[in-house]
């Protein structure tokens, strides 16, 4: 059968490094660390003391007190994401076939900070269940797409996907295959992440998945550095207007981009260990290009998964250059978790606009906090250290693994 084609035609983002996606965009391209002391709570019996927070935000100027009072930080990330990728597509709520308007969208977590504080409380109480009426839906993931769906009146297709830290590729792959395959015009695809909570800084750290240089935050999340030590939590919120080309086109809809593949795969290997030969990336990845009908050699920069832990940075660049041999070397790499943190469900989210924007400029965004060379990883990758590089790309690939052996791959194209 003859697939539709699939183009971005909005975008919108809430990061530790900008409340919008042009203060995104320009923090990234200047390598802008959002690694600060977390002031959420008090961190400081946590070997984790800082985070990538989202900053100076006033929820109240984007949804009203008392609905914003029902709903998580998530859900909150998800609409103000959203809203600007809905202004960014000019879409016009008056006449578009909002039952042909799907919300598909990502989370790892959820309503962390509600669930703990209901059971906080609780837990403070003499036993007697004295719950808000608003604590389920405030804590289940698929209220984040709920609420988007009822604010824009979109009637498609309605539900999130859970794959921990590759949550928000497999929700933009879905709307991808129901939009090519002509069950929806468009598409609201993210993820949001607000898991900057005792829960969850105390979680990975007990599973010492975090870095505990707490002396110096804004260099700690380092991918790919030999003294990498675990990644930084970060917080947040991207949203894509996915959408048919034709249809994109009849409303003169302004494209960023072509979504031309998405590869899944599983490690099958271990609960939060990559496969320490990366064959879960490389089959993922392998997938994505089969489904996009192109070669490896191709593609012109890789969004890595990036982490800055000690053992997942390396198995990614073993996938990589398995599968892509001696172009490997010639290809740009790059991890913008060294600024924003890892966004966990949401990473994929902002991480697709990362890729998107650097088509547009041309640019591709740093790694950062680059200071040791790291013995087992081959120097003759490109890994756009500490500085943005200019460069004339056309295809570019982004990488989502999660706990659990998840991987799902996205692969956008400049429109031809």
């Amino acid at each position: 059968m003859t697939f539709k084609r699939v183009v971005v035609t909005g975008l919108g983002a809430l990061t530790p490094i900008g409340n919008d996606v042009a203060t995104y965009w320009n923090n990234l391209a200047a390598g802008v660390s959002g690694a600060g002391p977390i002031t959420k709570f008090d961190a400081s019996k946590f070997r984790t003391q800082f985070a990538c927070e989202v900053k100076g935000l006033d929820i109240t100027q984007f949804i009203p007190r008392q609905e914003a009072r029902k709903m998580d930080a998530f859900t909150h990330y998800a609409l103000i994401a959203t809203d600007e990728a809905v202004r960014d597509a000019s879409l016009n709520l008056d006449t578009i076939n909002k039952n042909k308007v799907g919300v598909i969208w990502g989370s790892g977590i959820g309503g962390l900070k509600s669930f703990e504080d209901e059971m906080i409380d609780y837990a403070k109480g003499d036993g007697t269940p004295r719950i808000n009426p608003f604590f389920i839906v405030r804590m289940i993931a698929d209220s984040a797409s709920g609420q988007i769906s009822m604010r824009y009146g979109f009637r498609g297709t309605n539900y999130v996907t859970v794959s921990a830290c590759a949550s928000t590729n497999n929700a933009i792959i879905d709307a991808f295959n129901y939009i090519r395959l002509g069950r929806l015009n468009m598409c609201v695809v993210g993820g949001s992440e607000a898991a900057v909570t005792k829960a969850g800084i105390g979680g990975f750290n007990a599973n010492r998945a975090l870095s505990e240089r707490n002396d110096s935050p804004e260099t700690a999340s380092r991918p790919y550095d030999k003294d990498r030590d675990g990644f930084v939590m970060g917080e947040g919120a991207g949203a894509l207007i996915l959408e048919e080309y034709e249809h994109a086109q009849s409303r003169g809809a302004k494209i960023y981009a072509e979504l031309i593949g998405g590869g899944m795969s599983s490690d099958a290997y271990h609960i939060t260990a990559p496969h320490p030969e990366g064959l879960g990336a490389f089959l993922g990845m392998q997938d994505a290009l089969d489904d996009a009908g192109i070669s490896p050699t191709e593609i012109d920069y890789i969004n890595t998964h990036g982490t800055s832990t000690p053992i997942g940075d390396p198995q990614e660049l073993k996938a990589i250059h398995q599968l892509f041999g001696e172009h490997s070397f010639k290809m740009n790499i790059s991890s913008t978790k060294s600024m924003t943190g890892h966004l966990l469900g949401a990473a994929g989210a902002v991480e697709a606009i990362a890729c998107i924007k650097a088509l547009e400029h041309q640019i591709v965004p740093p790694t950062i906090n680059h200071f040791t060379d790291d013995d087992e990883i081959d120097p003759r990758f490109n890994l756009t250290f500490n500085k943005a590089q200019a460069r004339t790309m056309t295809t570019v690939m982004s990488n989502a693994f999660g706990f659990g052996g998840h991987n799902a791959i996205v692969i956008f194209r400049k429109l031809s």
